[in-house]
């Protein structure tokens, strides 16, 4: 019991420091986590670069362990650019609440593949945080501030 408190305390130890979502342009992020719907179920891996204070680009890679397009062994990587649209100053959210829709275009096995999703991002630290995406490529997982 010691022990779970203790990492608890370590997780949110950090949630009164000065941790920014998204900064704007320059600001670097990776997601890793699990991807639960979309083409298939397994792990995926993004990463996201600041244009300016409202767009990101970035690429991303999902591989699926189960229910992957068309149970096709070919289809189990989806690998893709992706374009975010950050909210965070519209909506005038707290720096450590980032919301952002975007869109993904990339290849499954051998077909195109497209999707959408709108995101959110939350930090506990400067470097690390929470995220989760729903559309039609959906995920959860960490994010790390680079």
């Amino acid at each position: 019991m010691k022990k779970l408190v203790f990492m608890f305390m370590l997780i949110f130890a950090g949630a009164t420091a000065n941790a920014q979502a998204w900064t704007g342009k320059g600001d670097q992020k990776i997601n890793a986590g699990l991807s639960a719907w979309g083409y298939g179920t397994g792990i995926t891996g993004t990463y996201d670069y600041g244009l300016n204070k409202l767009i990101s680009v970035g690429a991303g890679l999902n591989v699926y362990f189960d229910n992957y397009k068309d149970n096709d062994d070919k289809n189990r990587v989806f690998a893709f650019g992706r374009i975010n649209f950050h909210l965070k100053d519209a909506l005038q959210l707290p720096e450590k609440l980032d919301i952002y829709p975007g869109a993904d275009v990339g290849v499954v096995g051998k077909n195109f593949g497209l999707g959408a999703h709108i995101g959110a991002r939350y930090f506990f630290t400067d470097k690390i945080g929470v995220f989760a995406e729903v559309g039609n490529n959906g995920s959860l997982g960490i994010s790390i501030n680079l």
